[in-house]
């Protein structure tokens, strides 16, 4: 109407709490899609093959989707961290354009909704007949992430891909003085050892291009469940942290680190005894061998129990990690509560010792308990992050007050000049 008052307009935008309730409901209806599509494509196949078939799928998808439950719990660990008063930018070194915990879950949420996708997309086109097509999907899958991963653009927060990089690097290659970052992320690699196992025979199949036939079922193929590979793969990351320890003897002249180094030897007659199984009579297997790969397990998970408990946590105070800024029910929950320290204890004994069963290659034959209990060791070194990078930060605070009251307090020359002035 002419004459009449213009009203400006106002954009509306939604509330927080709004999007990301729309967000879940989207996630939601995703996974389920994701479930029906691929539950409908597994029951297609023929009951013979369906087994052969969900393992295959498997093997490909569950390395990458261990590594999205990672990223995952790194976050919460990060979030906990900001929570309370542990400084982990100062204990790790980081720049101040480090990746925050909301930035780790952005990750983990691409990744959690990429790789299922593509799984989704295997079982579908392979169960109508598109061999060639379900193929490409873990290998294109794999391609992508790879060169995400090296790009040299600034894209994809590359000063943190650029800090993994580098850190991976100084792990495989201990020539200089091992930081705290480097032998922390060589622990967690420990961990995921399993995972880099079924990489590297994702990656074998893929380059001898067995994928989505059943060529590399055959235990005696070069990458099926008797390759030598296996067990190589899975030493590596505690020959990396076995070498670390050597360097920093080197470094710092202290037993301790010599100490930690037989802890990390102790894994590799686990493995390799294990691994002997496809390579010796039975019998010989039975009488000798599997009694050595016992007893091997049995020294390893109780050392590595005892370590984690004397030297890598500090349990003799109690714990502020749970003691937030702004309290909340989690403070209630958790801090200064002793159910927490026996859980921990319990849980990281119990875990420790299971452990062995992802070691072992003769025991992975049910994919699914394999997978749970590799998860489980991720939840272990999940808990096992909080009291390390806490003791980190008490050792730096306690040096750091120490050398504060060493320059407050006065030399012995000041103390002799100073005592003239008095009168006796």
């Amino acid at each position: 109407m002419k004459g009449a008052s213009s009203i400006p307009a106002v954009a509306i935008i939604p509330s927080p709490l709004f999007l990301w309730r729309f967000k879940v409901i989207l996630f939601l209806l995703w996974g389920l899609c994701c479930c029906k599509i691929g539950w409908d494509s597994v029951m297609r196949m023929s009951v013979d093959l369906r087994d052969l078939f969900l393992y295959e799928a498997f093997l490909y998808y569950n390395p990458l989707l261990l590594v999205a439950l990672m990223i995952w719990l790194w976050g919460v660990n990060l979030w906990v961290f900001e929570q309370s008063s542990v400084n982990y930018a100062r204990v790790f070194d980081l720049s101040q354009t480090h990746l925050s915990y909301r930035e780790i879950w952005r990750c983990a949420t691409w990744l959690t909704l990429i790789v299922p996708t593509s799984m989704t997309a295997y079982l579908y086109l392979y169960s109508h007949g598109e061999v060639s097509l379900a193929a490409s999907q873990p290998v294109l899958l794999y391609v992508i992430l790879l060169m995400v991963l090296l790009s040299p653009f600034d894209m994809f927060y590359l000063s943190s891909r650029f800090f993994f990089l580098r850190t991976t690097w100084r792990i495989i290659l201990p020539l200089q003085a091992i930081t705290f970052p480097d032998f922390f992320m060589a622990d967690i690699f420990t961990s995921m050892s399993k995972v880099f196992s079924d990489l590297e025979c994702s990656g074998c199949r893929m380059l001898h291009r067995q994928v989505a036939t059943i060529a590399w079922f055959e235990a005696d193929s070069i990458c099926g469940s008797h390759s030598v590979a296996i067990p190589l793969v899975l030493v590596l990351p505690y020959l990396c942290r076995f070498f670390q320890c050597l360097r920093q003897y080197k470094d710092t002249k202290e037993k301790t680190c010599l100490l930690n180094a037989l802890k990390y030897s102790t894994a590799v007659p686990v493995i390799f005894l294990s691994a002997l199984k496809y390579h010796v009579f039975p019998d010989l297997w039975i009488s000798f061998y599997r009694p050595l790969w016992l007893l091997s397990s049995v020294v390893n998970s109780l050392y590595s129990f005892y370590w984690d408990i004397k030297r890598d946590w500090d349990l003799s105070i109690l714990t502020r990690i749970f003691m937030f800024k702004n309290p909340s029910v989690l403070t209630n929950l958790l801090y200064g509560q002793s159910w927490v320290y026996y859980w921990v204890l319990g849980s990281n004994l119990v875990l420790r010792c299971t452990w062995t069963y992802k070691l072992s290659a003769h025991l992975r034959h049910n994919y699914l308990t394999v997978f749970a209990i590799t998860a489980l060791e991720m939840v272990r070194r999940f808990q096992w992050v909080f009291f390390r990078v806490e003791n980190e930060w008490n050792k730096m605070t306690a040096k750091q007050n120490f050398e504060m009251s060493s320059d407050m307090l006065p030399s012995e020359a000041d103390r002799l000049l100073d005592s003239n002035n008095h009168k006796v």
